[in-house]
């Protein structure tokens, strides 16, 4: 699984806003490269965090996955509890410290940043968590959107399998 299969993945979603930070675009250059995914159905930036990242580079802060091996990237996503709880055993809060190595390829792992507030990675995503990141991305959209249906009012509540309710 390449960045663009995830682009292409991500970008089929309804809503999506896909942002590709480069030289040129007023974005700072740390974030040239990397991929930042948003529910935002009218096209304009949300105030709010994406719902899911691919990044090509360590950042300050964050070099536990080792990015800086050619070709090597992260797919982060925050899918949620519940998710988070099923490909890790733990609750958020109970995140860190993880007994895998977060430069692991090809396995779910907690965020090694933000684990703590569910978010989920999978650097190098292969044969193993191909299927996986694509349900994880859909559920994290499927947040996503029903986070902005609750803000703005818009659309009737949805059910948690993610079907509109009845009322």
């Amino acid at each position: 699984m390449d960045i663009d299969e995830i682009i292409g993945h991500v970008s089929a979603l309804e809503g999506v806003l896909v942002l590709r930070p480069g030289p040129g675009d007023g974005s700072p250059e740390i974030s040239w490269g990397d991929v930042f995914f948003y529910y935002a159905p009218d096209g304009v930036v949300p105030k709010v965090q994406p719902f899911a990242t691919v990044v090509t580079k360590d950042y300050p802060g964050d070099r536990d996955s080792r990015l800086d091996r050619p070709g090597a990237f992260r797919v982060n996503v925050s899918a949620g509890s519940a998710e988070f709880l099923r490909w890790t055993g733990r609750e958020p809060r109970d995140a860190a410290p993880h007994d895998t190595d977060p430069a692991t390829a090809d396995a779910v792992l907690p965020h090694p940043v933000y684990g703590g507030l569910g978010w989920l990675a999978v650097v190098d995503p292969g044969p193993r968590t191909a299927a996986p990141v694509r349900d994880l991305l859909r559920t994290a959209h499927h947040l996503a959107r029903a986070r902005h249906r609750r803000r703005s009012g818009t659309g009737p509540p949805e059910t948690p399998d993610g079907g509109q309710s009845r009322v």
